[in-house]
């Protein structure tokens, strides 16, 4: 058992006892905040809100027992309205039609109930609608330790915001591998929760989504002990005891043919991962994953469909609004005719079976988050989005929960649940890294 406490476990204790107040804790996040070359890891940051927050979060929770989240530095991704902010969704066309938000999101104020300190609304890919974290409304989102390096996105500024040490956790959202792809190129844990937990509570209310059959939330952190108080906070799912977690798994290998175009940076991690995982007590058994191929082709049309209702419903129909590989999406997206989304849908049933039976077989299944382990910033990144969503989609069409095991390479692993496996999951990660 590692004997140093986690980074949340830590602060949580320093805020408890008194040793530091919930200003003191905001001030030094402040501190490190926006420190990536564009200074654009958060696209909305007030530091007098947040120093007022703050300060009320100790009034009104001063006393004990107090709540998880009691003044810890949380980021919120810029899809999610907090009062007294615009909500761009990374476009300036939202920013400014949006005006400032009248209320809190349901999430927004969940972390507000229980005591979390939102230091800002961070970047994201326009519309979240990518995975490098690009984008030419506010600049391209580079990582706080290496400027040649994106974050991935869509949650660019939630990862970048965890990296750089402006907030412990960061809310974001995964519809095709936006909390996983980031947390694993910027060297974090991330945590997809099951899209029926996303859904439940009316937790979107107050976000705008970008492909309802996928959408789904969760954190980007640290460290892989605190998983399990994060999504708790959030979701209210309970805590699985770690003697459930202590018993022999199965999980399930992506095969070897699968990753023919992973770096080998990539194959060494995943290595890495299976031994630590066979260390642990598990038996690792390869499975063929022959049928993943088709899953972007499945997912990649019903995104677009549904991401064109939503905008066109915003924009009465011009998507000149945003840039040409998006706006050719939702084009695209807006000629796909019903009875061809009526066919996909079925095909989009017939995967998640295959999957479902699939992990019936298996408490877990386990592969690399994306085939690279970093994004160049300047590069040529027009066919990126295509070669991690091979990676991703599979989870993405099931709906199932899944945790990035971070590698400081940046070539993460995702390790996947059944839906409403969460809890399990994440206590069967967490009890990994006390060892």
């Amino acid at each position: 058992m590692t004997d140093s406490a986690s980074p949340l476990q830590q602060l949580r204790e320093e805020l408890n006892s008194g040793r530091i107040s919930v200003r003191e804790v905001a001030e030094r996040a402040l501190r490190h905040a926006n420190s990536n070359v564009g200074r654009n890891v958060y696209l909305a940051l007030d530091p007098e809100w947040v120093r007022r927050d703050a300060e009320a979060i100790e009034a009104r929770f001063g006393g004990a027992p107090k709540p998880p989240l009691y003044g810890i530095p949380i980021s919120l991704k810029d899809c999610f309205d907090l009062a007294g902010f615009p909500t761009s969704c990374g476009s300036r066309y939202y920013a400014e039609r949006n005006g400032l938000a009248a209320e809190d999101s349901a999430v927004a104020a969940r972390v507000r109930g229980q005591g979390g300190v939102i230091m800002g609304k961070t970047h994201l890919h326009t519309l979240a609608y990518g995975i490098t974290g690009e984008n030419p409304n506010y600049g391209d989102c580079v990582q706080p330790r290496n400027p040649r390096w994106l974050t991935g996105g869509s949650s660019s500024g939630g990862a970048a915001s965890v990296q750089e040490g402006s907030a412990l956790a960061a809310i974001g959202t995964d519809t095709g591998g936006s909390i996983r792809a980031p947390a694993a190129f910027c060297g974090l844990a991330g945590y997809r929760a099951s899209i029926e937990l996303a859904h439940r509570e009316g937790l979107w209310r107050g976000g705008t989504h970008l492909a309802p059959s996928f959408d789904t939330l969760g954190w980007i952190f640290r460290d892989l002990r605190d998983g399990p108080a994060l999504a708790e906070a959030l979701f209210r799912i309970g805590v699985a005891t770690q003697a459930a977690t202590n018993i022999r798994v199965r999980i399930g290998c992506i095969s070897a043919d699968f990753l023919h175009d992973c770096e080998p940076v990539v194959i060494e991690g995943f290595a890495a991962w299976e031994r630590r995982l066979r260390e642990h007590g598990a038996e690792i058994v390869p499975f063929d994953a022959g049928f993943w191929e088709e899953a972007i082709d499945i997912f990649a049309p019903i995104q677009a469909h549904e991401a064109a209702r939503i905008h066109a419903a915003a924009t009465g129909g011009d998507f000149s609004h945003f840039e040409a590989s998006i706006a050719e999406r939702l084009a695209w997206g807006a000629s796909i005719a019903e009875s061809e989304v009526r066919l996909l849908r079925e095909r989009h049933a017939a995967f998640r079976e295959r999957m479902d039976a699939l992990l019936r077989g298996h408490d877990f299944l386990i592969a690399p988050c994306a085939p690279m382990c970093q994004l160049t910033a300047g590069a040529d990144h027009s066919r990126t989005r295509r070669t991690i969503l091979r990676y991703t989609t599979p989870m993405s069409l099931a709906g199932t929960p899944a945790v990035t095991l971070p590698a400081k390479s940046g070539a993460g692993v995702q390790l996947v649940a059944a839906r409403g496996g969460d809890a399990r999951l994440l206590a069967y990660t967490a009890g990994i890294a006390s060892e």
